[in-house]
């Protein structure tokens, strides 16, 4: 009997009979009956190649890298993103803005409170994203809020789809519509209406500049807070955009109550998982006095009225503080308009009003200072050792140069002068003398009276805490050489000395150069803040800072102060005689322009023995300062002392 092959299997009966037999590593399979019963037919073979095999493993190999990989970046890489992004799912964390705190003035009137209002905002992350179902729901969100549903797109597509902030939709919703909406919006679980206090500023209209006001953000600004990992913050957050409101931001706007609410699938609220109460914003105290702020505004605004002027500015401060008691810039604006959604058309006619409402120019107008500077100059020049108090000048009506003559303001001169002469009768030509010299008298010189309008605050901001502020301007030789390509003549030096020229300052320097000289010759830092209140009544005061001493001679500040005294008691601003308590001031007269028109400035402190306020004030194309100026800063001295002497 022949040897069994191993390869040889039986099947079945009927199912015909296989071999198997292996040829260089590939394998054969063909039917026997076929083979010998049909030769016709052709043989049903299937071959796996070498190349084919390695191919299919370098494949699956491949396939369980990628799927590995990809498993590896869910799990490991991507894991903490994902168990949050799913408890956000389950868990929703809602913000409601702390309370915002109040701004006092230094009698504890309030200044500004908080009233309550809703809006009405959208969660992006509950709402379909491009889909039939979300447009549906858009239009008909839009339908019941009254809000074109392109307003709202756009204001959606400012955020990540996946953000679960209410992104707000409409604003200033009342107590009784809020009510109304939100049974209205009931089935629809991604809209929302929530409380969002509003700023209303209770004050007076002219404190608008200073205190600023509040509007939620723009797309820049949260682009920032973003880029600046501000976590407090949302979209739907206002913020401080001018004034007080936006230099103590921080301290105002309080930490916000969080609360956390476990959603259903269909983002309904199911349960408080966990809530964090509300800190409220710090109380702010300021220096500030509403009733003098009134008084100087209402003196100011009438003033610019009968004048024809374009505006002023009036500034009031604390020479033993620096504490400033009173900021007025007319015309101005109402910062309840802009808090309220001021219209376009509103806004526009803001912005191309001529005489400039928005325009703060108490603190960033640059005007030419006029004769106002003068007491700075008297002070550089006896501090310096270039005259003393008796030191006497000739005034014969001005001074001639080669061809050209810089005049008096009086015809003839005034004769026999000396410092204290000089500030209260305004004489030109004893300052021309000290500033720039003559042939037979050695002045400052442009270099001297720069730096110490310099240690008087003028040529760079004061550093007051507002936004916004100016520095005026210093003309120097070298600036005049490279900007006018001209050279530095003597003209020039005697412009400067009695504010003329290209000498800019703004009306916050000039106060505050004036309280210099009215407390003996401390340049105090102004400032508005004397105190914040945390809402657990801890106070932290706001101290007092010295910046300088402009001048080492305290007997130079003393003989300026006698020439300011002077300047009511027989110069040109006699009008104060009539005050409570006497006091010392100078006025001013500033050129500008082509047409011969002039500022009207004026400066000046009371009580002159013990000074508790300093005052500045100029108006815009007023004319003469005795004439526009010094009546406005009456009016506040007026009120200041009288309320000074009352129990």
């Amino acid at each position: 009997m022949p040897r069994a092959n191993p390869f040889d299997i039986v099947p079945p009966a009927g199912l015909g009979r296989f071999r198997i037999i292996r040829r260089f590593q590939s394998f054969e399979f063909a039917d026997a009956s076929l083979d010998a019963r049909d030769t016709d037919s052709p043989t049903l073979k299937h071959q796996i190649l070498p190349g084919r095999l390695r191919a299919a493993t370098v494949l699956f190999l491949l396939v369980t890298v990628v799927l590995f990989g990809r498993a590896t970046w869910l799990q490991v890489v991507r894991g903490g993103a994902m168990r949050t992004s799913a408890e956000q799912n389950r868990v929703r964390q809602y913000t409601v803005p702390a309370p915002r705190g109040i701004i006092y003035d230094r009698n504890g009137h309030a200044l500004v409170e908080n009233v309550a209002e809703f809006q009405v905002g959208i969660i992006p992350a509950d709402v379909p994203e491009g889909t039939e179902e979300q447009r549906s729901i858009l239009h008909a969100v839009s339908e019941i809020i009254g809000t074109p549903v392109g307003d709202i797109e756009r204001a959606l597509s400012q955020v990540d789809e996946t953000t679960t902030d209410a992104v707000p939709v409409r604003e200033h919703v009342t107590y009784d519509e809020a009510i109304h909406l939100r049974v209205q919006l009931h089935d629809y679980p991604s809209v929302r209406v929530d409380a969002m206090p509003r700023r209303q500023y209770t004050g007076t209209v002219s404190l608008s500049p200073v205190l600023g006001y509040t509007g939620k953000l723009s797309s820049d600004e949260w682009a920032e807070l973003k880029q600046s990992n501000a976590r407090e913050y949302r979209f739907s957050d206002v913020i401080g955009k001018t004034g007080l409101e936006s230099t103590y931001e921080l301290q105002l706007r309080g930490q916000s109550e969080r609360t956390s609410v476990e959603v259903n699938a269909q983002s309904r609220e199911q349960k408080v998982v966990a809530s964090d109460a509300a800190v409220p914003g710090q109380n702010l105290h300021t220096t500030l006095d509403l009733e003098l702020q009134k008084v100087l505004a209402e003196s100011l605004q009438s003033m610019v009225t009968s004048v024809r002027s374009t505006g002023g500015s009036a500034i009031a401060i604390d020479p033993r503080t620096g504490g400033v008691l009173a900021l007025v810039s007319e015309p101005t604006f109402d910062s309840n308009d802009f808090v309220s959604g001021l219209n376009q058309q509103k806004y526009d006619a803001l912005l191309t009003n001529p005489k400039r409402p928005l325009f703060f120019r108490a603190i960033a107008g640059e005007y030419p200072s006029g004769s106002t500077v003068k007491p700075i100059i008297a002070a550089a020049a006896l501090d310096q050792g270039i005259i003393t108090p008796y030191t006497t000048i000739q005034s014969t009506g001005g001074i001639r140069i080669d061809k050209w003559f810089f005049p008096d303001w009086q015809a003839g001169g005034h004769g026999s002068t000396n410092v204290a002469k000089a500030i209260a009768e305004s004489v030109n030509t004893f300052f021309y003398t000290i500033g720039g010299g003559t042939e037979t008298f050695d002045g400052l010189g442009i270099d001297r009276m720069t730096q110490y309008a310099r240690a008087f605050g003028l040529g760079a901001p004061t550093g007051v805490d507002l936004p916004g502020e100016r520095g005026g301007f210093l003309p120097s030789k070298t600036w005049k050489e490279e900007t006018k390509n001209e050279p530095w003549y003597i003209g020039d030096t005697y412009h400067f000395a009695i504010g003329q020229g290209d000498l800019l300052v703004t009306p916050l320097q000039m106060a505050l150069a004036t309280s210099a000289i009215a407390n003996g010759g401390t340049l105090y830092k102004p400032h508005l803040v004397q105190a914040m209140e945390a809402a657990d009544g801890t106070r932290n005061e706001v101290l007092p800072e010295v910046l300088r001493n402009p001048v080492q001679n305290a007997s130079a500040i003393a003989t300026v102060r006698e020439g300011m005294r002077q300047a009511v008691t027989s110069g040109s601003a006699r009008r104060l005689q009539s005050l409570p308590s006497p006091a010392a001031g100078k006025t001013g007269t500033a050129q500008f322009g082509t047409e011969n028109k002039t500022h009207a400035w004026f400066i000046g402190f009371a009580p002159y023995e013990n000074p508790t306020i300093a005052i500045a004030v100029m108006v815009e194309g007023g004319g003469e300062g005795h004439a526009a100026a010094l009546p406005v800063a009456e009016a506040g001295f007026r009120h200041w002392l009288t309320a000074q002497k009352t129990p």
